[in-house]
């Protein structure tokens, strides 16, 4: 394995988020650099660290709850002890079989941009950064383009403020977690201009029903049918692996990447092109 330090500089790789999917990538891009592992749940961190330091990675853990603002900045200066941060991967969130409205949007939505802009601040030259979204932002009927702009780039801390994000507007988890992921390719935007001016780049990934502990929670709840019925009419005609989300993971954050930022790069099998054009679409 190569060494872990480029001349006397350790590489970091931050990993929020220590699920099936952020453990694929972490494989994918961590190999010689030191990776944090962190996530909301410490047990879940050291198990995924466990497996990552059994397979030959270099790993630490912390806790994190990327909704609180004094949490992600302890986070940044816990990774940066170690060397300088050169990968961010953001993979933590919540489905709406999971949460209420308020905490999605509190997490997946606030913390989204809270992680960008902590760690937009720090992060190093040819750096890069992949968060992960979901299809369901691309399901969301268009915004306005003053909506657009209010989401991507209002102040941190007021965004939750917003007239779009109140509880007379967004009334089930559902829309909740649309909203959020339209917010989170949108947030990867506008970052993307004060991350280039850092040297570093910035993209999302939204997948599909990838099989993970997430997606079998909504393959079991209440909307379970409907899931089904997606990866039976889309395209690939099946549900995706964490490892193929690691595969264009590696691609954005890794040199052939290099001119790729500000991106949101949909991957579901198929599952929307169906929804808005195909056997899903409204009739």
């Amino acid at each position: 394995m190569e060494n872990c330090k480029l001349g006397n500089i350790t590489k970091v790789i931050v990993v929020i988020g220590a699920g099936s999917i952020g453990q694929a990538i972490t494989r994918r891009v961590s190999a010689g650099k030191r990776v944090v592992l962190a996530d909301l749940r410490q047990d879940n961190a050291d198990t995924a660290a466990k497996t990552l330091s059994d397979a030959g990675f270099s790993v630490s853990t912390a806790k994190v709850d990327v909704s609180s603002r004094a949490s992600v900045q302890a986070l940044v200066k816990t990774a940066a002890s170690h060397g300088e941060i050169f990968g961010v991967i953001h993979a933590a969130g919540v489905s709406p079989s999971q949460a209420s409205p308020e905490t999605i949007l509190k997490v997946d939505l606030y913390g989204t941009a809270l992680v960008l802009e902590e760690f937009g601040n720090v992060i190093a030259q040819g750096g890069s950064c992949v968060v992960i979204s979901s299809q369901s932002g691309h399901r969301l009927p268009p915004l306005s383009v003053e909506q657009n702009r209010a989401l991507a780039t209002t102040p941190v801390d007021e965004l939750l403020k917003l007239p779009i994000l109140q509880p007379d507007q967004v009334t089930d988890p559902l829309r909740a977690y649309q909203i959020s992921k339209r917010a989170n390719s949108l947030r990867v935007m506008a970052e993307a201009v004060r991350w280039g001016k850092r040297g570093a780049r910035v993209n999302s990934i939204s997948p599909g029903i990838i099989i993970t502990p997430l997606a079998n929670d909504e393959l079991n709840g209440p909307r379970g049918a409907g899931y089904r019925r997606m990866i039976e009419v889309s395209a690939a005609g099946r549900a995706g692996t964490s490892d193929e989300v690691g595969n264009v993971a590696a691609l954005l954050m890794g040199p052939d990447g290099a001119f790729i930022t500000g991106s949101d790069f949909l991957m579901d099998g198929g599952v929307t092109a169906a929804y808005w054009y195909g056997e899903l679409a409204s009739k």
